[in-house]
């Protein structure tokens, strides 16, 4: 959805800063914005993956394979990066090896037929945050400024490290909520907001700001917003059938069933990104659910705005190269590879 352009710089808490001294300090305090919060924390074991997934849906010590997982060869192993063929994969299938790194697989992918309409598909990626890490980055013009730790494009030494991209959430205009990086704030951040907060130890987790999320004591990297919780507690928001356009966006020519994605969380700690080409509210949410998230906020809508895609990277190769993973997809110019004027995630590898 278009908006108006954005503030450059501005406070945590909405509180308009003067100086860019003042905004260092304000990031330095982070770690006490979730004081009093309740975290939902990242379990140590891994939960039983979902009946819809493999044996287990962790990564696998280096140079072991699992029944659903390619045997790889021993170069292939020794990549840094390697997008695995179910990338490509069409029609219906359960959790699949998508992407290995270092040898182990990292983001697994599945498609499923959307909520009683089998004529649609949801794509779902689900992105293991011991091997990977999530990454906020600022569009030329949403919300626009020089500076920022992640801009407009996958640029300079992440471009070897890229496993994945994929679309943020509404323009700032819709008044769903705010963007935060590095201690520099886009537009307000509101508190009870749907958030997408990535910490700096390289994790993330979705909640609600600063009554779920951040922790207490946690230092915050980024955080993106969009409206309120699309699933929290396993429970899909009862607002996805009746209340569309007002609590769910304005879709494309007042149809709901349009290009919709999300991301959740497990209670294990992994990431899920869905999307599809058409897409009800409810059918968003009922793909996630049935994959096992417990919290999750809807992301951008309609056509122009939704896609995700994985990064091959060949030897010798000045850029990646993209992998679209939204059967349908309109797609973004560029790939993320090139300036882009609006928000975007990356999944990068650890480093």
């Amino acid at each position: 959805m278009r908006c108006a352009r954005l503030p450059r710089v501005g406070a945590w808490l909405g509180k308009p800063s003067r100086l860019c001294g003042a905004v260092c300090i304000a990031s330095a305090s982070l770690a006490c914005l979730g004081c009093g919060a309740t975290h939902h924390s990242r379990s140590t074991p891994r939960p039983a993956a979902p009946s819809s997934a493999p044996a287990t849906a962790s990564a696998p010590a280096p140079g072991s394979t699992t029944a659903s997982e390619p045997r790889q060869s021993p170069a292939t192993r020794a990549r840094l990066i390697a997008v695995l063929p179910a990338a490509s994969r069409s029609g219906l299938f359960g959790w699949a090896p998508a992407v290995a790194v270092r040898g182990q697989t990292a983001v697994w992918i599945s498609r499923v037929p959307a909520y009683r309409d089998g004529a649609f598909t949801v794509t779902l990626l689900r992105i293991d945050q011991r091997l990977v890490t999530l990454a906020l980055h600022a569009g030329g013009s949403q919300p626009g400024g020089s500076g920022w730790r992640y801009g407009d494009m996958i640029a300079g030494a992440e471009r070897r490290v890229v496993v994945m991209g994929f679309n943020g959430a509404f323009q700032e205009g819709y008044g769903a909520g705010g963007f935060a990086e590095g201690g520099r704030v886009g537009w307000r951040l509101q508190r009870g907001k749907a958030s997408v907060v990535i910490y700096r130890d390289g994790s993330s987790d979705i909640g609600r700001w600063q009554v779920t999320v951040p922790a207490a004591g946690r230092p915050v990297e980024a955080v993106r917003q969009n409206l309120r919780l699309l699933i929290d507690g396993g429970r899909i928001a009862p607002t996805v059938d009746a209340c569309i356009k007002v609590c769910w966006g304005d879709p494309l020519h007042e149809q709901p069933v349009v290009a919709r994605s999300g991301l959740g969380i497990t209670p294990g700690g992994d990431l899920i990104w869905a999307a599809g080409h058409n897409l009800s509210v409810r059918a968003l949410a009922e793909a996630l659910a049935g994959k096992g998230v417990t919290r999750a906020m809807e992301l951008d809508i309609n056509p122009a705005w939704v896609a995700g895609y994985v990064y091959r990277h060949p030897r010798h190769a000045r850029l990646p190269v993209a992998v679209p993973l939204v059967p349908g997809q309109t797609g973004v110019a560029g790939q993320f590879l090139t300036p882009y004027f609006r928000d975007f995630f990356t999944v990068d590898t650890r480093r």
